[in-house]
């Protein structure tokens, strides 16, 4: 069933990407985006050190690499080569200082850490949440940063329906907040800050900062 509904997301986000981006001239998006990037890191305190090195996991085709232009970015998501071939908006010679890797965050293996992990609104998406998880903890050097933010359910009644059909079908994985902090903190993490960016009837789109607990 999950894996099913994986597949199903799959294919829909690439069919709500061009969409959502029909009317909407390239650069005017790309603007668009990088402006709401560089508000939503400055208002938090999330602003990278200028030598960090980055890991954008779950990009998509507008992920936070279009506003760090001066970083050294992984930019990590298993849709790539159809953003590329469906979506004008997402041309990587913009973005010289960025590595593009055509993987899933299950497979994703690099052992040179991550000083910021950002993965905005992206681990709903992924097939096997928990080995995402173990990756991206992996993958975090021991005095890093992992910003994640993603929908969370409000109402649990819902989230029960939810799980059973597709009443959201871009996101394969349906959690309420307690349960994305369970599963940061079984992965030796711990949780500095959390916020509520945008409140919906059924969602909170929440922000999580954490980083990992010092073994002594």
């Amino acid at each position: 069933m999950e894996k099913w509904r994986w597949q199903i997301a799959q294919q829909a986000e690439i069919r709500w990407w061009r969409w959502y981006l029909r009317n909407e001239p390239d650069e005017d998006y790309r603007r668009q985006k990088k402006q709401y990037w560089l508000k939503l890191i400055s208002t938090h305190g999330l602003e990278p050190s200028t030598d960090a090195y980055i890991l954008d996991a779950g990009c998509g085709p507008a992920g936070i690499f279009m506003a760090l232009p001066n970083h050294r970015i992984d930019a990590v998501d298993p849709l790539l080569p159809a953003y590329e071939k469906n979506l004008r908006v997402f041309d990587k010679s913009h973005y010289p200082n960025t590595r593009f890797i055509h993987n899933r965050l299950e497979d994703f293996k690099d052992e040179q850490g991550y000083d910021y992990i950002y993965c905005m609104n992206a681990i709903n998406h992924v097939d096997n949440i928990a080995l995402s998880l173990d990756n991206l903890a992996r993958c975090l050097k021991p005095t890093g940063k992992m910003i994640l933010t993603v929908d969370v359910h409000r109402h649990n009644w819902l989230k029960g329906i939810f799980k059973v059909l597709p009443g959201d079908i871009l996101h394969p994985h349906q959690y309420d907040a307690d349960e994305y902090r369970r599963l940061l903190e079984a992965r030796n993490m711990r949780i500095h800050h959390t916020k509520v960016l945008k409140r919906s009837a059924i969602f909170d789109y929440r922000l999580f900062v954490a980083s990992k607990v010092a073994i002594s």
